[in-house]
């Protein structure tokens, strides 16, 4: 049984559900400040703050940390939903690029709002059989609302043997 399913009901996914699953699961990502914020079936917030363990020779946050909080905004999404599906389904990131634009300092919010798009993924895998990729977004942004990087991720999905 995983972190997330409870007999044969699945739990809704929580920000300390899933928390506590990157304390477990993604060590990394945890040590350098990467906390999700918010979660519903559309939007995930994920916060990191620039400090001492997670920057880089320039004075800002390394890019892959940056990589992980915008990753997990679309990760969380797709656990969320996989769990509602009820079925046992693999998830892959198959591909993705970013593009940096400021500087990363302080706090940076990384939201992705594309929940919508993974329903209609699951289903076709679940009814062919077939796996399924779809491209999500997320963007970081500082505390002064500015854009610091955008990031996108193609996942994959199919159904576990």
């Amino acid at each position: 049984m995983n972190t997330f399913e409870q007999n044969n009901s699945s739990m809704a996914v929580t920000t300390g559900k899933l928390n506590t699953f990157t304390f477990f699961k993604l060590p990394a990502a945890w040590w350098c400040g990467v906390r999700l914020k918010y979660i519903d079936k559309k939007k995930a917030v994920v916060s990191v703050k620039h400090v001492w363990r997670n920057q880089n020779p320039f004075k800002s946050m390394f890019w892959a940390v940056q990589g992980m909080a915008a990753e997990l905004s679309t990760g969380a999404l797709m656990i969320d939903q996989i769990e509602d599906s009820g079925r046992k389904i693999s998830m892959l990131v198959a591909n993705n690029n970013a593009n940096f634009s400021k500087k990363a300092t302080g706090r940076i919010s990384f939201t992705c709002e594309d929940g919508h798009l993974i329903k209609d993924a699951l289903d076709k895998t679940i009814e062919t059989g077939e796996g399924q990729t779809i491209w999500m977004k997320s963007v970081g942004v500082n505390e002064d609302g500015l854009v610091v990087s955008t990031f996108n991720f193609e996942w994959s999905v199919r159904l576990k043997s």
